[in-house]
Formats: structure tokens, sequence, C-alpha cells
């Protein structure tokens, strides 16, 4: 993505989570960006995470994945109470716009911090998006132990035959 469109969505973010809080917005058209690709909107509040939601795989065009994200962010994270228009001047936004993930068969084919990662097993799953490894420190075995967690797993079934496990890579802005 070029700088333009990285700063328009960054736009649509914020004036979208500004119209649902009631507080004065442009509207901004960004009807052009409409690659059909992966993307999470992450919210945060003096560097804390406030919210993070996002698709894996594209299902619609990006401009309108924004808006739905932000708003799922801002309200529907259920790690946190919904965005309240006093913390509005204090939130800062983050895009991740997703290639599609592989599935990769051996644990040196992830990198951290360049690969996002995703766990499947039986019914359980969970994502970690590349970022995840710089903002905690974890080692890989840290990482993929933590996803596992995350998706109802064992720490250690990262390491079961039965697993599938996905890379992925992310342009952040």
């Amino acid at each position: 993505m070029n700088t333009e469109e990285k700063k328009l969505l960054l736009a649509l973010s914020k004036n979208t989570l500004a119209k649902s809080l009631g507080l004065d917005y442009q509207e901004i058209d960004a009807s052009n960006i409409d690659s059909v690709v992966g993307a999470f909107v992450t919210l945060k509040k003096s560097g804390h995470l406030r919210g993070c939601i996002g698709n894996i795989y594209g299902i619609k065009p990006l401009h309108k994945q924004i808006i739905e994200l932000t708003l799922a962010a801002a309200n529907k994270d259920f790690r946190f109470e919904p965005i309240r228009k006093e913390e509005f001047d204090f939130i800062e936004y983050e895009i991740s716009v997703l290639t599609v993930p592989k599935q990769i068969y051996d644990l040196d084919d992830f990198i951290l911090s360049r690969d996002g990662v995703i766990i499947a097993l039986g019914y359980n799953k969970a994502v970690f998006l590349p970022q995840v490894a710089d903002e905690t420190g974890w080692s890989k075995d840290e990482l993929l132990s933590a996803l596992c967690r995350k998706a109802g797993l064992d720490q250690y079934d990262y390491k079961n035959p039965e697993a599938i496990i996905y890379t992925f890579q992310a342009e952040v802005f």
C-alpha cells in the first residue's frame, strides 16, 4: 500500500470511531481502496491494547472492512468495555493488512516478528499478528505456547502432529 492509502485508511478508522461516538467527523472516501484482503484494526489507549478485531481472509473491499473492524474493535472485543466518548482523544489506531495464510509443516519456517501465526487443532483456533512477538518480547516457544493457551489448548499442543499451523505476513501502519 502506498503512503496516501495508509493515511486514508487510518483517517477512515478514526472518523468512523468519532461518528459512532457522536463526535465531529469528516466523511472519508476510501472507496478506491477496494482490494479484498485480510485485515485487523487494533485500538490502543496510552500504548495499551483497547480492542483488536480482524478477518484473516478478505471478505469484502478493504475500505468497508476497516469501517466494520473499527466499530467491532471499539465495541465488541469481549476483553474490554466499549470505548467511551471521553477516551476518543487518547485512542491510537493501527491497521494490519494481511497476506493469505499458508500452512507450514516445519516450525523452522515460522520467523518470529516477520510472521503472524495461526494454530488450529480440532475446533480450537487462535491467531497472533506478527507484531505480538515484538510487543511481548517472547521467544518462539513462548509465543507458540501463549497461542495454544489463547486457543484453549495445552500449551505444548503446537508440537502435536495433528495441529495445523499457518503463517502470514502483515503490512502494519
